[in-house]
């Protein structure tokens, strides 16, 4: 069994760190995808209940052959596994990063979490107990554009930070809830836009603003039938810092936006349309200031997911297993750790508390 951060020589190649992907849904073909342009890494096993899936995924990625099973026991017992990549339904990722944790392998989990602050923390307190590295796939914070406006806060170049807002405005069709048997259930999708889809939204703002101490918030489902969670979703917050932010989330808003963020300050202002800067202005300008704004104003040409839950890029996925990687060789915690990972869950469970109540929730 492998060992916490030990490295795999596999033969023809330097050392080597080996993920097994488990569940082979759409998700985790942008796991395959960007495992292979991961240096020192290697897809080396899959889990599926199906083994002609696994071999779907395997031909679809152009990813060499690996170990596939059904039983997730049996591919951690693999000595060349020392990463367990968790694709499974929302709500059915605790069992396999318990199991994972418990056999001393480390763990990515895809977003979220978990549907609950209740799971995420078992899954948490399982890999700080076994001493493995757990990670949450959020790889919007790896967007060149978000890395810029993370810095320009860090420098303080907004002054004080007044204003968050995001915005989430895309559509699924309802054949896109209706497949699968999943989509749209509280027991394993634990939420609809804000838990699903804006979840990316969500961690950015957090990231970028701080914690979020007050919630008001109101869902509604308008725009789809035989679901059980909601299609469309605002929230008003107050930060931390005193700042106030916005959120908005659907996919009820035919035919779908780019998503954005907007941070402002009493000295700045930066709007980010996927990848792209709608506005890049500060009281106090820098010789950088042009460069930037010429960087990031051709449009990248994607939707980002808006209307089409496969049109998006693997590219945030490698960079983020990369620091991932990075992480294991080092000793040191990647970006976005479980307790990172936590913070969205936490906020977007209180926004339906506040639906639910008419209250505005306090979070502590």
């Amino acid at each position: 069994m492998a060992c916490p951060g030990k490295v795999h020589a596999v033969a023809g190649e330097p050392s080597t760190l080996g993920f097994a992907i488990v569940g082979c849904g759409m998700i985790a073909r942008f796991h395959a995808r960007a495992i292979a342009e991961v240096p020192g890494a290697k897809l080396t096993a899959l889990v599926s209940r199906s083994r002609a899936n696994a071999e779907k995924l395997l031909a679809e990625t152009q990813s060499p052959p690996c170990f596939i099973s059904s039983d997730l026991g049996e591919v951690l017992a693999q000595p060349d596994v020392d990463i367990v990549v968790i694709t499974t339904p929302s709500g059915a990722h605790l069992e396999p990063a318990l199991q994972a944790a418990q056999a001393k392998k480390h763990v990515v989990v895809e977003k979220p979490l978990e549907i609950t602050e209740e799971r995420c923390d078992r899954i948490i307190e399982a890999c700080e107990r076994n001493g493995v590295k757990l990670c949450t796939i959020f790889p919007s914070r790896f967007g060149d554009a978000n890395q810029v406006l993370k810095a320009a806060i860090v420098r303080g170049r907004f002054g004080r930070l007044t204003l968050g807002e995001t915005t989430c405005k895309w559509w699924r069709s309802q054949a896109y809830y209706d497949e699968g048997g999943w989509k749209g259930t509280l027991a394993l999708d634990g939420g609809g836009a804000l838990m699903n889809q804006a979840i990316h939204n969500v961690d950015l703002l957090l990231w970028m603003m701080g914690p979020v101490t007050h919630v008001s918030g109101f869902t509604a489902t308008l725009a789809h039938e035989r679901i059980e969670v909601e299609d469309t979703a605002v929230a008003c917050l107050r930060f931390a810092n005193g700042a106030l932010g916005v959120i908005q989330a659907t996919t009820s808003v035919h035919p779908g936006l780019p998503k954005t963020i907007a941070i402002h300050g009493d000295r700045g202002t930066v709007v980010v349309e996927q990848d792209d800067l709608l506005r890049w202005e500060f009281a106090e300008p820098e010789a950088a200031d042009e460069a930037i704004r010429q960087r990031f104003a051709v449009k990248t040409g994607a939707s980002g997911g808006s209307s089409n839950p496969a049109a998006i890029s693997h590219q945030g996925h490698a960079r983020q297993l990369t620091d991932f990687v990075e992480a294991i060789r080092l000793g040191k915690n990647p970006l976005v750790n479980g307790r990172e990972g936590r913070k969205a869950v936490e906020l977007i469970r209180a926004i339906y508390e506040s639906n639910r109540t008419g209250r505005v929730v306090e979070i502590r």
